[in-house]
């Protein structure tokens, strides 16, 4: 049976973000309620549980003011970050820099949340309890790309990738293969560590952003 359509599921959000909204615990169970009522968001969230039972690792849930499985343009970043337990959902409304510059260049390109899904290249955590930050290793990024093809299966609706630093680009073939004439574009990591060190990386992800909106806008027309 097909979807429903994204005018009938994606409901209007009853939340309002803000600037680092998830650090909220409040916000937090208010989006993980909705979570539950979003239909749009229930082939992703069966998505993360396969893995979560193949991998046996921590694997965050899709924001529910995103598009989910209705989503035109997948957003594919590197991994969840090593504080999954605070924050287990991957949203452009998570506290810090990276998802500062989410919302600032999303914003900027005119992108509805209801045409994105954020998700990770590795989409489970990669650090040890307590550990910082860290890069995938090899075998981490190819196990982790393995779930790519179920995650576009997923995703009836996709008209455009945009694959965010090196680790994500490393998606690439994968997607080609698995769905051929896709449109993808690969630009800058949106961390802060990426963009303050020159003015071409934000104009870059700008460029891409702008990119990808006109691919919405041209196949939706």
């Amino acid at each position: 049976m097909p979807l429903p359509t994204a005018r009938s599921t994606v409901r209007t959000p009853r939340l309002r973000p803000h600037a680092g909204a998830l650090s909220d615990p409040a916000e937090r169970a208010a989006r993980h309620a909705l979570l539950r009522e979003a239909p749009h968001a229930a082939p992703i969230r069966a998505l993360a549980q396969r893995i979560r039972e193949a991998t046996g690792r921590p694997v965050p849930e899709p924001d529910p003011l995103d598009g989910g499985a209705e989503a035109g343009l997948l957003l594919l970043l590197e991994t969840p970050g090593p504080r999954l337990t605070e924050n287990p959902i991957v949203s452009r409304d998570k506290p810090g820099g990276t998802g500062a510059n989410l919302r600032r260049f999303l914003g900027a390109a005119g992108i509805p949340r209801r045409e994105t899904l954020i998700w990770n290249a590795v989409p489970w955590v990669i650090h040890a309890p307590g550990a910082l930050n860290r890069a995938p290793r090899a075998a981490e990024l190819r196990s982790g790309l393995a779930w790519i093809p179920p995650l576009l299966d997923a995703m009836p609706r996709l008209r455009v990738a945009v694959l965010a630093g090196r680790f994500a680009a490393a998606a690439l073939p994968v997607i080609r293969a698995a769905r051929p004439g896709l449109p993808v574009l690969s630009m800058p990591h949106p961390s802060p560590t990426y963009v303050c060190t020159s003015p071409e990386v934000p104009a870059r992800i700008t460029a891409v952003l702008a990119e990808a909106a006109a691919w919405l806008r041209e196949s939706a027309a």
